[in-house]
């Protein structure tokens, strides 16, 4: 249980940020240059993971640096455009389709979980009837974290038994109910990827539709995030990517755990499944913060926060809002899931991103080490300030 928990502070802690994208020229960095970019995306290897690549824009320009191999054991380099995991960024997905449709009429942040989801939150915890959904989105629900439940992300026994099984979400918010005894009484915020589970299913009561479908159709689609997916049940990431790797802590550095890249990731249904792409987060945070996805109205609600001390953030609906060494806050959701792990943000004015994904546990110091490099980046904001120009 001491591992699960473990794993579920981490989960906590890593969460994706974001990213914003601009039809400018790209740079792929040289490792052989004194390129702050790569020196960062270095730093990141260094502390002991298998891969990393990240990528900064800001208006006209685009900057790319990769360091390590895709595929311990070999020489495989990192692929341009890989696809992964994106972890609890896919909250940014969910709240963004929640707040499209308190945008259309047709449901309300007050609403409570009972109205849409008669029954199924209760038990020793709060019941239905006293969580509303801005509760949920903003993590002041109360409501229990399930992830300990879930025995492919607790252990290499667990992941090998039940990489491919399938969970309903019904199921997940079952399984979290019996968690009632580790809700905390004494603080407002607690992050729980349950909240966002059933945020996932009032979308489907309020559609007719799944999480799945509404998310391509309202965000995928429009936005042409080809790289971009929602999984369902498939066990597969399509297209170019790294492979992951997690020694469930039990031990960490380059040739600790084994390979998780296959994964049925329905257990993170609107809290973590999304699949994409530096690229696509970029463009999808940058249209995000800018205005063409929510109205004003619904995007000022998304990034209104409140004080998260569990994350040392503030958070919002979907967003966390990160102070910056150099003054000032950036908005983003970092996010990890089984051996991909991103860190990422976004400029208030959305017109700088930095994003950086990495694959396996690393060391105690990779976490700082990504975040690290995103807020120097995000920093350099200035013309002729970091890699971000055309070269």
């Amino acid at each position: 249980m001491q591992v699960l928990r473990t794993r579920r502070r981490r989960l906590l802690v890593l969460t994706a940020l974001l990213f914003a994208a601009s039809g400018g020229p790209t740079a792929v960095a040289d490792p052989h240059h004194a390129d702050p970019l790569q020196r960062r995306v270095d730093a990141v290897h260094d502390t002991g993971v298998v891969g990393v690549s990240a990528e900064v824009t800001s208006p006209g320009t685009r900057a790319v640096a990769r360091a390590g191999v895709a595929e311990r054991g070999t020489r495989r380099p990192m692929p341009p455009g890989g696809r992964f995991r994106i972890g609890s960024a896919t909250k940014t997905f969910t709240a963004t389709v929640v707040l499209q449709l308190v945008g259309e009429g047709r449901m309300s942040l007050e609403d409570t979980v009972e109205r849409w989801l008669p029954g199924v939150v209760g038990g020793g915890g709060p019941g239905g009837s006293s969580v509303t959904v801005r509760q949920l989105l903003q993590h002041t629900s109360g409501i229990p974290e399930v992830l300990p439940e879930i025995a492919a992300l607790g252990s290499a026994d667990g992941y090998r038994a039940e990489r491919f099984r399938t969970y309903t979400p019904e199921e997940l918010a079952g399984l979290a109910m019996r968690r009632s005894q580790d809700v905390p009484t004494e603080a407002a915020w607690s992050y729980s990827n349950t909240n966002y589970i059933l945020a996932a299913m009032i979308i489907r009561e309020v559609t007719g539709r799944s999480w799945d479908r509404e998310v391509e159709d309202r965000i995928i689609r429009p936005l042409g995030l080809r790289g971009t997916s929602t999984p369902g049940t498939s066990p597969f990431i399509p297209g170019p990517h790294a492979r992951a790797y997690t020694a469930f802590g039990t031990g960490t550095g380059t040739g600790a755990g084994i390979d998780v890249t296959a994964l049925n990731a329905s257990m993170a249904v609107g809290s973590g499944a999304v699949i994409s792409t530096t690229h696509d987060l970029s463009r999808f945070y940058t249209a995000l913060l800018g205005g063409r996805l929510l109205e004003p109205a619904e995007l000022d609600e998304m990034t209104a926060t409140v004080p998260a001390p569990e994350m040392g953030v503030r958070y919002g609906l979907g967003l966390g809002e990160i102070p910056l060494p150099c003054g000032g806050s950036y908005f983003g959701h970092p996010g990890e899931l089984l051996g991909y792990r991103t860190w990422a943000g976004i400029t208030r004015d959305g017109s700088r991103t930095a994003v950086v994904y990495a694959t396996s546990d690393g060391g105690p110091d990779t976490q700082q080490a990504m975040r690290t490099l995103v807020e120097q980046e995000l920093c350099g904001a200035a013309p002729g300030k970091g890699p971000a120009k055309g070269r």
